[in-house]
């Protein structure tokens, strides 16, 4: 079976349209469908619906897409394996471009203790309320909530995490019980400032709930975090950053809930630099210890 046909009906399954599939892989439009159409014959099964709004998968495209994912997955772990660095050839500055809380509360803490361990080695970590750009060179390694769409770029699954509707204890307290989404009415919101969200991925808080009155809206999440624990409304946070603090408690837990997914990638010239495979390493070995705090029960 061809891996490129395969790459091509992966991307076509995330995008949705052929468009988008041939913007994100850098060909026409006409290339992918005859690579679907290939794959299709080979198989001898129809993997998508073509609708008017793009290409829908069959249950053999959902069947196939989490293999093809797994193929892609080892692909790139086979191409990136590379004898570890040693202590002396790492040094250098590593730029890691990453959301604001996730830097803060899940990476900070490694990245530093690394770095310390090699004196040579420097990591800007930016931890920034915005999508940082790889394509621009502003870092080395990205970890976003979208998969970058195009060009010569290295890309893994990095992570799942969970998303929950937090209060504070106390404000909770001054409130009638929460039993259901139409007792969440007249309470008081905290969220991001809408024609500011750098990412439709945080495009959450009206899923659960369309707010009457919003306290405090802000393009940190971490200042809605602490907005959270003063006391002043209800918010969506990651579990990562809410679920052990003892001020906070779920609200709706079994009704609210989000998962979102981080992707992790660097410029594909950039992978034979050993400074580069030692932090991104580092990163994945940091995520998968977190597993617990990223998606918790």
């Amino acid at each position: 079976m061809d891996w490129d046909n395969l790459r091509y009906f992966l991307e076509l399954a995330r995008a949705g349209t052929l468009t988008a599939a041939a913007r994100r892989l850098g060909v026409d439009h006409t290339t992918v469908a005859r690579r679907i159409q290939a794959l299709e014959r080979g198989m001898g099964a129809q993997l998508f619906f073509r609708e008017a709004s793009g290409h829908r998968l069959t249950e053999a495209g959902r069947r196939l897409q989490p293999q093809v994912e797994a193929m892609e997955q080892s692909f790139r772990e086979l191409e990136f394996s590379t004898p570890a660095a040693t202590e002396e050839e790492l040094a250098g500055v590593v730029r890691v471009g990453v959301t604001e809380a996730f830097s803060t509360v899940i990476l900070a803490p490694a990245l530093a203790t690394f770095a310390q361990r090699h004196p040579r080695l420097v990591i800007d970590l930016l931890a920034l309320p915005r999508q940082v750009n790889l394509s621009r060179r502003e870092a080395d390694i990205v970890i976003s909530l979208e998969r970058p769409a195009r060009g010569p770029v290295m890309t893994t699954r990095l992570c799942d995490y969970s998303l929950h509707l937090y209060a504070a204890r106390r404000y909770l307290e001054q409130h009638p019980p929460i039993l259901s989404v139409e007792d969440l009415r007249g309470l008081s919101f905290i969220g991001y400032v809408e024609d500011l969200l750098f990412s439709k991925e945080l495009q959450y808080l009206d899923d659960a709930h369309r707010p009457e009155r919003i306290a405090l809206r802000s393009t940190s999440l971490l200042a809605q975090y602490q907005a959270t624990r003063a006391a002043a409304g209800v918010a969506v946070l990651p579990a990562f950053v809410a679920e052990h603090d003892p001020l906070l408690r779920r609200v709706l837990p079994a009704e609210v809930r989000f998962v979102r997914r981080f992707w992790m990638s660097m410029p594909t010239e950039a992978r034979p630099l050993s400074r580069m495979k030692a932090v991104w390493d580092l990163i994945r070995a940091t995520v998968e210890a977190s597993a617990g705090l990223l998606l918790p029960e």
